[in-house]
């Protein structure tokens, strides 16, 4: 596999560090996850399966071993710069100045390991007048406009549903630790990554900041073309009050439809910019897709050259033949469900190992294999539970 040979030490918890190790894991690397004491909070956090394990924490933790140390004692944080002496890739996701604290900055570690890779993924990054204000993926959603965007039937802003500031800080790290490891080839050195969560959506917004760049305006939410300004870009309620929606814009599927509807004579105000003067396609699109259910329509746009889609609910979208035939949804032999694996590679493909660490399982034989003391052995064992 790809990764085979790298090792990464993972301090981060809860969704952006833990799944981009994840993805690394899925790839070969051998993933420590450094756990305090008390352990990962998502070792508890939501649904559980049938195994008493949460979903949340499968499908972010397969495959990585873990090792619990105390990072406020001595043994824990020597231990650490110990293990960073052997490895390629350390990511921690504290409040900026933590580390330092700790005695496990970037500069401590980096000078017992001038090679290694090292990740900072923190809710503003390390700079600037917002640096330790605290914040989870909603309230960066809120600083980065995002919110602002996603709004309800009402006109109010509503929570985003998917936690964007999360995933994309995690895509964002893991190309940044790609890099910096295809550079270490060329220099032998690594480098320190300061990722920002905010950072990482603002890069996002490419297709809707037109207003804000062009204009100096916040855009007008339900008039711009990503947000339903389209009739061809719109949601629609259909007879058995579920949803479909059409998702392209371009001339061939604006035509195709309205002539298959016999309504030649909205194409050229479909075909007009978006905002108020689509109202007409709009009025006679809402009344065309309420006449029949959702399945009907889905029948009947069947072979016909439209960007169209039933709007699925989130079990059918995991039930649907596309998601199996793309093995995005994996049962274990133990019976339990897993997200696949979403990067594909021909000839050295990923494997999905569904192993989950038990807490500090990996503690004693990781700490001894590195050479540490019997007596910052000993002390570290003492804060594993159990």
């Amino acid at each position: 596999m790809k990764l085979e040979g790298l090792r990464v030490l993972d301090l981060s918890m809860f969704l952006p560090g833990p799944h981009l190790t994840m993805m690394m894991a899925d790839h070969g690397a051998e993933v420590i996850k450094v756990e305090p004491p008390s352990g990962e909070p998502v070792r508890g956090v939501g649904y559980r399966d049938h195994t008493d394990v949460s979903v949340w924490f499968r499908n972010t933790h397969r495959g990585k071993k873990s090792v619990v140390l105390d990072l406020k004692t001595e043994a824990g944080r020597e231990a650490l710069l110990r293990l960073a002496e052997t490895a390629d890739v350390f990511i921690e996701a504290f409040r900026p100045g933590v580390v330092d604290r700790l005695g496990v900055g970037p500069d401590a570690v980096t000078a017992r390991n001038p090679r290694i890779v090292y990740a900072s993924i923190a809710a503003f990054g390390q700079t600037g007048p917002e640096v330790a204000r605290p914040g989870h993926d909603l309230a960066i959603e809120a600083l980065s406009g995002l919110v602002s965007l996603n709004l309800g039937a009402d006109g109010e802003p509503t929570n985003p549903h998917m936690p964007v500031a999360d995933v994309a800080s995690s895509l964002m790290t893991f190309g940044a630790i790609m890099m910096a490891l295809y550079r270490r080839h060329e220099t032998g050195r690594g480098d320190v990554i300061d990722m920002s969560m905010q950072d990482a959506c603002m890069a996002w917004l490419p297709n809707v900041v037109g207003p804000v760049f062009a204009e100096d305006r916040a855009p007008r939410v339900k008039s711009e073309r990503s947000f339903g300004g389209y009739a061809f870009f719109s949601i629609y309620r259909t007879a058995d009050d579920r949803h479909v929606v059409l998702g392209g814009v371009e001339h061939k599927f604006v035509a195709t439809l309205l002539t298959a509807l016999e309504r030649p004579d909205l194409i050229e105000i479909a075909n007009g910019p978006p905002g108020e003067g689509q109202a007409p396609v709009k009025a006679f699109l809402r009344e065309i897709f309420a006449t029949r259910t959702r399945d009907e329509w889905e029948t009947w746009f069947a072979g016909r050259d439209v960007c169209f889609a039933p709007v699925l609910d989130l079990k059918e979208a995991f039930d649907s033949p596309q998601v199996a035939a793309r093995e995005m949804k994996v049962r274990d032999a133990a019976g339990a469900l897993h997200i696949g694996l979403p990067i594909r590679y021909r000839d050295e493909p990923g494997r999905l190992d569904p192993t989950l660490p038990g807490l500090g399982e990996h503690t004693e034989v990781t700490l001894r294999d590195a050479g540490l003391p019997e007596e910052v052995v000993a002390a570290c064992l003492a804060r594993v539970p159990g």
